[in-house]
């Protein structure tokens, strides 16, 4: 006789928990962190809570379609299935062919159900939990995704002992003494390949024809209080069972020998692949997203330069108003949509943020000034990974949420936590392409959609092939792709491994910038497997090594324009900040591109004459910073200016004019364009008007002077405009997906408690009155699950186990009355206080006496 004692199969899911060892349990907990918010006190708290529907819920959302079709098999499955009959809803009776895919693929469908602890036992009994069958096990509210109906035991629970048994002797089986059997017997037929063909063998057409469109379902049909003769015959013979008035079922069994066995018509084995659509030269894929980059800081800089003395007003909802939205869309150049994009990404960047005044307005952040000084490609790396961790979504703008309320740029409701993980999971799709593969849209949808699917009907346009379609067109316009193919400084951002070698790459290619087209595939692993999202660590590392790799591509800032006599200044590429932020005043932007033209005006020179540079500056500034020489024209408008910058001095009366020329006073009195100024004569050099001092300077300004304005002391006053700022500002935080995957020491500090408290709870303790304990090893506790002593025999039982140094079951109620079970080893008791090591915290701890309950020794191995 063997020595070695066969394990017994587990009667519970805490039971199959209990017998995994640590790295089962931790990936369990990694897939599924929702059971490890809180940590739960024992395994059988941890089954419990795998058990809930909610978190059932969640879990089975998270599953491939493969995953889920064997979930949904396993609803319409005996319970408990064996392996075999598993294969066979998933591939056919084992007399046809079957697909060797499915074949293949459903052990790894069935260990990812059993690592999730959706599915536990062995192979000779597999069991759904119960709740996963619930959802998934077919009603007529919740019609099943495989189009199966109820088994015959279950669509004949509610029908006549007569009727069932007419349905028997129809179908040529011998009547039986009871309902249960009577069932038992009719689906045993509808289970038999050999008589269930002669069953359907003696029906005409018309017949099969019904039973044929209900086979893939819905199962459910209706019927007349007469029905046809058709029916009838289906009816008599129990192939088509009532439910309700007017309604039949196609039972279960009937439908799966009408369809060979299969529980869905069509398994997905394999995920669909990505294919490349075009292929380009890596290095023309990565100047194209180089460039796009550069446009990227470009705009954002603009963006923020132009809220620089105060951006829009915030909503008294939040966020920004259309008309704004509109205004920075213009000032852009770029449509609506795109606008809100760039807004949103300076704001996730923490760039941007309301001033919180009471005329609350938005503006850039001081963390925008320390973005300016950086370089180029950290400038851009910063921004690309504030946009792969955010959960604001900007293609909601304009959209309405579940209370149809407009969503807003900047404002509340444009979180999906989702958005992260479509945007991490569809670049890394696209970094399992070769280099310079731009796949296409609708393989990269199809490939999400098998990986997440969604239960139940479908949307034509759901939340996540939306972010995926973002997502993609997002990343071109951030410089993530270039032509669709994924950048090399992208890659690096992701931690990409590096690409497929494409074929042929090392041979000569033609002229032009395309490749063949290979039609290139992802690896046909499991999900999420291929590219793991990054640690903040990691991520730190990995946005340095895309600066490395970016900055290279991007252009060298310039320390000089050339200068043109029409008056303009051509910027042959970026400039250097000092050189850019002079220009801005000095000069109007006229056009971008690849070069950006500026245009001197009178009102542009006098605006840089307004910020306090004398006309001298202005000459040495052009000289210096001129490839060029300057032209005549625009030393005489910069010395023209001058001249008569200041001429005209306007202070606050109400308002006043002075100047020592009393005939230009004149020229301005007679100008009927000063109507609307009220202006009228004081003294021969001074003018008083009825309006303001800012608006008495631009109605000159506009006459074409150059006033300026003075102080009380007659000095003249220096506009230099001052860059507004926010308080000090964090970026926004995501918003999470459900709790956050735990690390590695939380997975450990888990383990240890689950497995301490777990030991707590099973370990075979002797009773206090010293009966035998109970055939499981443990001892009935009066009053409950805690053990029970008085104080006098707690204490005896403490002080003896602190001199023989065992281990003791003891019950405890902490200071907020929440009672628990432990096992302990005392080391001290003195002072009403008992010290000892406690396995369950794995630490030694300090417990007061009377709130023990009682303590027990633990029984005899």
């Amino acid at each position: 006789m063997s020595t070695e004692e066969k394990p017994t199969a587990p009667r519970s899911l805490a039971e199959a928990l209990r017998a995994r060892d640590d790295a089962s349990l931790a990936a369990l907990l990694r897939s599924r962190p929702d059971l490890i918010t809180p940590v739960p006190t024992d395994v059988t708290q941890l089954a419990t809570r795998a058990g809930t529907r909610a978190s059932v819920v969640r879990a089975l959302e998270r599953l491939d379609r493969f995953a889920l079709q064997t979930a949904e098999a396993l609803a319409v499955a005996p319970d408990p299935a064996t392996y075999d009959d598993l294969l066979g809803l998933m591939a056919g009776d084992p007399g046809e062919e079957r697909d060797r895919a499915v074949v293949a693929a459903l052990p790894r469908a069935l260990g990812g159900l059993r690592e999730q602890a959706l599915v536990w036992g062995g192979d000779d009994r597999l069991r759904l939990v119960r709740t996963a069958r619930e959802l998934l096990a077919p009603s007529p509210q919740h019609p099943s995704p495989t189009g199966l109906g109820p088994s015959v035991q279950e669509a004949t629970a509610g029908m006549s002992p007569g009727r069932i048994q007419e349905i028997v002797t129809a179908a040529g089986l011998p009547s039986t003494h009871d309902s249960v059997s009577a069932a038992a017997s009719l689906a045993a037929l509808f289970g038999d390949r050999e008589r269930m063909a002669a069953l359907l063998a003696e029906l005409p057409d018309d017949s099969l024809e019904v039973l044929e469109r209900l086979v893939w379902g819905p199962p459910y049909g209706q019927v007349t209080a007469e029905p046809a003769a058709r029916l009838r015959r289906l009816l008599d013979r129990g192939l088509l069972l009532p439910t309700a008035p007017g309604t039949v079922v196609l039972p279960r069994e009937v439908a799966l020998h009408l369809r060979g066995g299969r529980a869905h018509r069509t398994p997905e084995p394999v995920p669909p692949p990505v294919t490349a659509h075009a292929a380009h030269r890596p290095q023309v894929v990565d100047a194209t997203a180089a460039g796009q980059a550069h446009t990227a800081l470009t705009t954002v800089a603009e963006l923020l330069k132009d809220w620089d003395e105060g951006g829009p007003a915030v909503l008294r909802a939040g966020g920004l108003s259309v008309r704004d939205l509109k205004r920075t869309a213009v000032a852009l150049d770029v449509s609506e949509p795109v606008a809100a994009f760039w807004v949103e990404l300076a704001y996730a960047a923490g760039l941007l943020a309301s001033d919180g005044e009471p005329d609350e307005r938005y503006a850039a952040t001081p963390a925008y000034d320390e973005w300016r000084e950086l370089p180029a490609a950290e400038r851009w790396a910063r921004l690309a990974t504030a946009w792969l961790s955010a959960t604001r979504t900007p293609g909601l703008v304009g959209g309405r949420d579940a209370k149809d309320r407009a969503l807003s740029a900047l404002g509340p409701g444009l979180d999906r936590s989702a958005a992260p993980e479509v945007r991490h999971r569809v670049l890394a799709l696209l970094a399992a392409l070769p280099e310079g593969a731009a796949p296409s849209a609708d393989s990269v949808l199809a490939r999400l959609r098998w990986e997440r699917p969604l239960r139940g009907p479908q949307p034509d346009d759901d939340l996540r092939a939306r972010l995926a379609r973002w997502t993609l067109s997002e990343a071109e316009l951030l410089g993530i792709t270039g032509r669709g193919a994924l950048s090399s400084h992208a890659r690096a951002l992701l931690g990409a491994p590096p690409p497929p070698k494409e074929p042929g790459a090392d041979e000569p290619v033609g002229p032009g910038d395309k490749l063949p087209v290979h039609h290139h595939r992802t690896p046909d692993a499991g999900p999420y497997t291929s590219l793991a999202p990054l640690t903040p660590a990691r991520r730190a590392v990995a946005s340095a090594a895309a600066a490395r790799v970016l900055a290279p591509l991007l252009p060298e800032p310039l320390d000089h324009v050339l200068l043109q006599a029409d008056l303009t200044a051509v910027a042959p590429g970026p400039l250097r900040q000092p050189l850019a932020d002079m220009l801005d005043v000095l000069a109007d932007v006229e056009s971008k591109g690849g070069a950006t033209v500026y245009r001197f005006t009178p009102a542009s020179v006098r605006r840089a004459l307004d910020a306090g540079r004398a006309a001298a500056d202005l000459h040495a500034f052009l000289a210096e910073h001129s490839r060029t020489p300057v032209p005549q024209p625009l030393t005489y408008l910069i010395d023209d200016v001058a001249r008569r910058h200041g001429h005209l001095r306007v202070g606050a009366a109400s308002a006043y004019v002075r100047c020592d020329d009393d005939a230009l006073l004149n020229e301005i009195l007679a100008d009927k364009r000063s109507a609307g100024l009220r202006l009228r004569r004081l003294a021969p050099t001074v003018l008083a008007a009825q309006a303001d001092p800012a608006a008495l300077l631009e109605g000159l300004r506009v006459m074409g002077y150059a006033p300026a304005a003075e102080s009380a002391e007659g000095d003249v006053l220096i506009t230099r405009a001052d860059a507004h700022r926010t308080p000090p500002r964090t970026a926004p935080e995501p918003v999470p997906e459900g709790p956050p995957v735990p690390d590695e020491t939380l997975l450990a500090a888990a383990l240890r408690a689950i497995r301490a408290g777990d030991l707590a709870a099973t370990t075979p303790r002797k009773p206090a009155d010293g009966t035998a304990p109970a055939a499981d090893g443990t001892a009935p506790a009066a009053g409950g699950d805690l053990p029970r002593t008085s104080s006098a025999e707690t204490l005896a039982t403490m002080q003896a186990a602190v001199l023989t140094g065992e281990a003791v079951w003891i019950g405890y109620v902490n200071a907020e009355g929440a009672a628990s079970q432990r096992v302990v080893a005392p080391v001290r008791v003195e002072g009403g206080f008992v010290t000892a090591y406690d396995h369950t915290a794995d630490e030694v701890r300090t417990y007061p006496l009377h709130r023990i309950t009682g303590v027990a020794e633990l029984a005899d191995d």
